[in-house]
C-alpha cells in the first residue's frame, strides 16, 4: 500500500510572517501569530516557556550587596532595605522598601501613604527570581494606595531588578527583632493585629548582621547559636581555601566553635559555624574579622591541595546542601 502523506497544515513550509519583529503572546492552543501554521505552544510559545522556566543560577548578580540579597532571601526572618530606583520614584510613591516577608505572604504591598513594600521570600513563577520580582515591583508602583499585590510572572523579555534599581546606590540591610515594619504606627496596634504581630515575632529566630565583616549573620536557636556567612568568592576556589584552613586547624571562630559545612544558595556558598549558646553576635565580631584575614591568605594560594587538605575538602563538600 502506498504510504499516506500527512496533510499539510495551512502555512506549513512558509517562513514565519511577521511585521514588527515581535511575536505577541496568545493562548497555547491558538495558531502562532508568526504564521507558521503551528499552535503557539509548539512554535514561539516553546521558546517563551523555556525562557520562563530556565533557572538563573545567580539571580542577584550585578546588584549591590548580592550576598545580602541572598541572606535576606534565605536566612533573615525580619529585615528591610530601602531601594533606590534607577529612574527615580514615581509621583505619589514616597519610598520603595525591600522586606523579607509581608503579611499574608503578599508579594508586595502599596501602603495607604503610597509607599511600596516588596516581599523577597515569596515563591516565584519562573526560574528567574530577579525578573519576577521586577514584575511585581512594576505592578506595585501603579496600583492604588492601600492595595496588596498578587504575584506575577516576569515576561521572558521583561526587565529584571538590575534594570529597575540604581546599581550604584548603597544596599544597607536593617535586621529587625520583629515584624513591626509591617504596620505604620505598629506601637498603637491592638486586638487581632497586635495578636498577629505577637505570633509572627515569636516564630522568628533572633538574628544579627555582623558589622565588622560583610554578609555574616549570627542567629540564636534553642540548643546552640550559628554564624552563617554568605561569601562572594568563586565556589571551587572558596572550598579549596576553606579546606586549607580546616586541615590546618584554623577554620573555627574560637573555643567551642566549629565549621560544620556549607550550603549553596542562588549561586553563592554559605559556610556555617556552630557556636556555643553563650556566644553572642558581639562576641563573633573579632573572631570573624580574624578569620576573614586567614581566608584571604588561603584564597591567594595556588598551591595544590595536600592529601590532608583534599580530605578536609571532601568532608566539607559531603556536608554541603543546595537551597536554591
Amino acid at each position: 500500500m502506498a504510504k499516506k502523506r500527512r496533510p499539510q497544515t495551512k502555512g506549513a513550509g512558509h517562513r514565519p510572517q511577521t511585521t514588527g519583529g515581535e511575536i505577541p503572546v496568545v493562548g497555547a492552543r491558538e495558531p502562532c501569530p508568526c504564521g507558521s501554521g503551528r499552535r503557539y505552544k509548539a512554535c514561539h510559545g516553546r521558546a517563551a516557556q523555556t525562557a520562563a522556566t530556565e533557572l538563573v543560577r545567580r539571580p542577584f548578580e550585578g546588584l549591590p550587596g548580592e550576598c545580602d540579597w541572598v541572606a535576606l532571601r534565605e536566612l533573615v526572618p525580619a529585615g528591610t532595605v530601602e531601594l533606590t530606583l534607577k529612574d527615580g520614584l514615581p509621583e505619589g510613591v514616597p519610598s520603595v522598601t525591600l522586606a523579607t516577608v509581608l503579611p499574608m505572604a503578599w508579594p508586595a504591598l502599596r501602603r495607604d501613604s503610597g509607599a511600596v513594600l516588596l516581599g523577597l521570600q515569596n515563591d516565584t513563577a519562573t526560574g528567574d527570581i530577579s525578573r519576577d520580582l521586577a514584575a511585581v515591583l512594576a505592578k506595585a508602583l501603579t496600583v492604588k494606595p492601600g492595595t496588596p499585590v498578587e504575584g506575577v510572572a516576569g515576561a521572558p523579555d521583561g526587565p529584571r531588578l538590575q534594570d529597575l534599581l540604581d546599581t550604584d546606590a548603597p544596599f544597607e540591610p536593617v535586621v529587625h527583632t520583629g515584624f513591626e515594619f509591617w504596620i505604620e504606627g505598629a506601637e498603637q496596634a491592638t486586638g487581632e493585629v497586635a495578636a498577629s504581630l505577637e505570633r509572627a515575632n515569636a516564630a522568628a529566630l533572633p538574628t544579627v548582621r555582623l558589622t565588622g565583616v560583610e554578609s555574616a549573620y549570627w542567629c540564636e536557636t534553642p540548643e546552640k547559636n550559628h554564624l552563617r556567612w554568605v561569601m562572594p568568592h568563586e565556589e571551587e576556589k572558596l572550598l579549596d581555601a576553606l579546606a586549607r584552613l580546616h586541615a590546618a586547624g584554623t577554620s573555627s571562630l574560637g573555643e567551642g566553635t566549629r565549621l560544620v559545612g556549607s550550603f549553596r544558595a542562588h549561586g553563592l556558598v554559605v559556610p556555617v559555624w556552630d557556636l556555643p549558646s553563650s556566644m553572642s553576635a558581639e562576641d563573633c565580631e573579632k573572631p570573624a574579622a580574624a578569620f576573614a584575614e586567614r581566608l584571604a591568605g588561603a584564597l591567594a594560594s595556588d598551591a595544590p591541595l595536600t592529601a590532608e587538605e583534599r580530605g578536609a575538602r571532601g568532608g566539607l563538600t559531603n556536608r554541603q546542601i543546595t537551597l536554591s
